[in-house]
């Protein structure tokens, strides 16, 4: 009688109640996951292009088009000094054939880069190695003209 407050009234008892504005939203709201991917999305895509250069080469310049590229092409370059690289990994002479096969198989395509003060003779030499192993698909690497 005289003791506590109204139950169906508004402020007192020390009981909190929920507006009816301020409810537990149920749905998933993903607005700002799409922005977050879209983002990501637009750096790799940006930055993947300036991965895929290795070892700095200084290629020949042609007119040639483009030819067609597979998903991981082996590449091997041969730098001014002569020193080879297959993918990055510097390798020599004599195990540079056990190391593309390693990596490929004789219908993989190999991408031969030479540098264009690198010795004729001794990218003739690291083409006809890989020839007589048995890879025939052989592509020499250059870039185009402008």
């Amino acid at each position: 009688m005289g003791m506590g407050g109204s139950s169906a009234g508004g402020g007192g008892g020390g009981r909190r109640r929920r507006r009816r504005g301020k409810a537990v939203m149920s749905e998933i709201n993903i607005t700002p996951m799409v922005d977050v991917m879209l983002v990501l999305l637009i750096i790799f895509m940006v930055a993947a292009p300036m991965m895929t250069a290795g070892v700095p080469v200084d290629l020949p310049r042609t007119a040639a088009a483009d030819m067609p590229s597979q998903t991981q092409p082996i590449t091997v370059a041969v730098t001014p000094d002569g020193a080879l690289y297959v993918d990055e990994t510097p390798v020599g002479e004599a195990e540079l054939v056990a190391t593309v096969a390693a990596l490929a198989t004789p219908e993989d395509r190999i991408f031969l880069r030479g540098d264009t003060t690198a010795n004729y003779g001794t990218v003739m030499r690291i083409m006809g190695l890989l020839s007589s192993a048995g890879y025939s698909k052989i592509g020499l690497v250059t870039e185009r003209e402008q």
